[in-house]
């Protein structure tokens, strides 16, 4: 028995079981179809997967190719000159997609000839019994979410003691977001609370136990928002009641949407690590300032990093009523965006002005945090 048998991904001895389960899954039909399958070719592919390696640079690299195919109209990345095959790392990136983001970076690596880290999965996510094997199968594993406050800490004590245990002993980087859940509203900070985190399974030198994570901020940016309309849905209805309480398989939706979706051009840019000689400059402060300063020294790598696109501009033009950003684009794209912006007319019940607002602040808010205005559209949501 393994201290992280609660979260860690599968083992060897539990993929047929796992592989079986997913192979016999009533949602198989419908990713055949999409991926241009036959219903039975793709259960014998995945009967017989052996090892996780195996799901992952056989199976799943052949069907992320098929998705980016289909989605994407670009997919490009720069900065592998920050990392080396030789350590592992913790990559800490602005999260957009909840399963793409994570996979485009596996891909990533796996290109560049190193190997694919674990990736942090919410339990809130793992109730589809598809998605939970599916993910212990691409060595995600589980982050708890809710409970008492002290299960809630004792959860992060233990996924600090894990994330630890993975980079220092087995050597194997480590995939997690900057934030608790999806950037929904274009703005994109690095949780203090999340660094403080990492290192609560080392507390006898703050700065070496933050150091000996080998952490690289990644910065993930979307030509088309991952599940914008959903996220508009969401913020909305906050807005207007106070509360969002998600509908029965929403979470599943959301990963589908995500995955499904049109997303244009994605651009991923590795930043350099956050060395030993960075973390010695913020010591001198108090606790919590710590975690502040790092959170922010964090973002000042992600935000200038993050790849504008002309639906940006466009959308900050448009809640600006002004063509501040028109050589970023042009007349066809402008168009584009207004006609792809009439889903709207989809829920004649909802204030469209506001509706309207909060779904260009999604795509207008990284022109703000980019160039350090931190005035994001609609910064209450």
């Amino acid at each position: 028995m393994s201290n992280f048998d609660d979260i860690r991904p599968y083992n060897a001895d539990e993929i047929p079981a796992a592989t079986q389960r997913m192979a016999d899954s009533e949602v198989i039909p419908a990713i055949a179809q999409y991926l241009g399958m036959p219903t039975d070719a793709l259960r014998n592919r995945i009967r017989s997967i052996k090892t996780l390696k195996e799901f992952q640079l056989d199976l799943l690299k052949e069907v992320l190719e098929t998705l980016l195919e289909k989605t994407t109209t670009r997919f490009d990345w720069s900065g592998l000159e920050n990392i080396s095959e030789k350590k592992p790392y913790l990559f800490v990136s602005n999260h957009r997609d909840i399963v793409m983001d994570a996979m485009m970076l596996q891909y990533i690596l796996n290109e560049a000839g190193q190997n694919t880290c674990q990736i942090t999965f919410g339990s809130n996510l793992m109730s589809h019994p598809f998605v939970v094997d599916f993910g212990k199968l691409n060595k995600m594993f589980r982050t708890e979410r809710g409970g008492t406050p002290k299960e809630f800490y004792n959860s992060m004590l233990h996924m600090s003691e894990y994330m630890r245990h993975v980079i220092t002993e087995e050597q194997e980087s480590v995939w997690i977001a900057q934030r608790n859940g999806r950037t929904k509203n274009g703005i994109d900070a690095t949780d203090p609370a999340i660094i403080k985190m990492f290192g609560m399974s080392r507390r006898d030198d703050r700065v070496r136990s933050l150091a000996e994570l080998n952490i690289v901020p990644v910065a993930v940016s979307y030509e088309w928002e991952s599940c914008d309309k959903l996220k508009t849905i969401e913020l909305y209805l906050t807005k207007k009641n106070g509360h969002y309480e998600k509908q029965l398989n929403e979470d599943l939706n959301s990963i589908l949407t995500g995955i499904m979706q049109p997303k244009g051009h994605v651009h991923f840019h590795i930043c350099p690590q956050v060395t030993e000689e960075d973390l010695f400059s913020l010591n001198t402060c108090n606790s919590s300032e710590y975690y502040k300063r790092m959170a922010e020294l964090m973002d000042s790598r992600i935000n200038p990093n993050y790849y504008l696109h002309p639906n940006n501009y466009i959308a900050h033009d448009l809640c600006s009523g002004t063509e501040t950003f028109a050589e970023h684009y042009t007349k066809e794209q402008k168009a584009t965006f207004l006609k792809y912006k009439d889903w709207m007319n989809d829920y004649p019940d909802f204030d469209r002005a506001e509706l309207e607002a909060i779904f260009l602040g999604i795509y207008a808010n990284p022109i703000e945090v980019k160039n350090k205005k931190f005035n994001p559209i609609n910064h209450s949501l």
